[in-house]
C-alpha cells in the first residue's frame, strides 16, 4: 500500500450535494491524482450527478434515494468486481478532508483491515453540535462495550478499508445506521479496525435534517439495532 493512489479507489455518496460535491471530488483527485473517484449519486433530485462529473468523477446514479447504506454497499460491489485494493469513503457534503486520505491509509498498511477517521483523537478541529456530540460519546461507549474494544467516534464516514473488507461489504453491510453497525460487525467477524486521527471542517453546502426530537429517535434506534446484531452470528468473511 503506498500513498500514490494506484489501485484505489474513492467513494463519495451523496445526494443532493450539487453546492459540495464538485469541491469534493477535485479535492479528492489532487489528493490522490491516480485514485479512481466514484460518486455514489443516491436519487439526487438537483445536480449532484452533473457537478461531480463536471469535477472529473465517474457517478453511478441510483434511480432513487435508497439511503447510504445502500449507496456505500453498491461502491463496495463496485470496488469488489473491479479488483481495486482499498477503498476510501468520503462524503459528498465536504466535512472530510481529503488531503487527510494517506492518514487512512498508512493504517492500511500498519494492519489495520478498516481506518476510521476521528474528530476526537489528538485535538479535535471539528465541534459537532451538542446533540449529535451526545450520539457519538453514546455510540462509542456502546460499541467499546460491545466489542471490548476502544471507540470514540464510531458514527465517522470517513473510512479506508483493504481489500478483504471491500469483498466482505459487497456482500455484507448495513442498511440502516452503517457506520456503527459496520464496526461492530467487521470486529465480530475478526477483522482489525482501527481509529485514527484525522481532521474535518463545518459542512459546506446544505443542512442536516435530523432535528432534536429525530435525533433522540435515532439515537435509540441505533443502540436497539446494536444490541440485536450482538445477538445474530455474523457472516464470517467466506461467506
Amino acid at each position: 500500500m503506498n500513498g500514490s493512489g494506484e489501485g484505489i479507489v474513492v467513494l463519495v455518496p451523496a445526494f443532493n450535494e450539487e453546492e459540495t460535491v464538485g469541491r469534493v471530488v477535485r479535492e479528492a483527485r489532487e489528493a490522490l491524482p491516480e485514485a479512481a473517484v466514484v460518486v455514489l449519486n443516491d436519487g439526487s433530485v438537483d445536480r449532484t450527478g452533473e457537478e461531480a462529473r463536471r469535477a472529473g468523477a465517474r457517478v453511478v446514479d441510483l434511480p432513487v434515494n435508497l439511503g447510504i447504506g445502500a449507496a456505500m454497499q453498491t461502491g463496495y460491489r463496485y470496488a469488489a468486481a473491479r479488483g481495486f485494493r482499498a477503498a476510501v469513503q468520503v462524503d459528498g457534503d465536504g466535512q472530510h478532508i481529503p488531503s487527510e486520505i494517506p492518514v487512512l491509509l498508512r493504517a492500511l498498511e500498519e494492519g489495520a483491515d478498516l481506518a476510521v477517521g476521528s474528530r476526537f483523537l489528538d485535538r479535535p478541529s471539528y465541534r459537532a453540535p451538542a446533540l449529535r456530540r451526545l450520539g457519538i460519546v453514546f455510540f462509542g461507549a456502546v460499541v467499546t462495550l460491545l466489542t471490548g474494544k476502544r471507540f470514540r467516534d464510531t458514527t465517522s464516514g470517513f473510512r479506508a478499508a483493504n481489500r478483504r473488507v471491500i469483498e466482505y461489504f459487497a456482500r455484507h453491510y448495513p442498511s440502516d445506521y452503517p457506520e456503527p453497525e459496520a464496526i461492530l460487525l467487521l470486529c465480530r467477524a475478526g477483522f482489525r479496525v482501527r481509529e485514527v486521527a484525522a481532521r474535518f471542517r463545518e459542512r459546506g453546502g446544505g443542512h442536516s435534517s435530523i432535528t432534536a426530537l429525530r435525533g433522540l429517535f435515532y439515537i435509540f434506534k441505533v443502540f436497539l439495532a446494536l444490541v440485536m446484531g450482538t445477538l445474530r452470528r455474523p457472516p464470517g468473511a467466506e461467506e
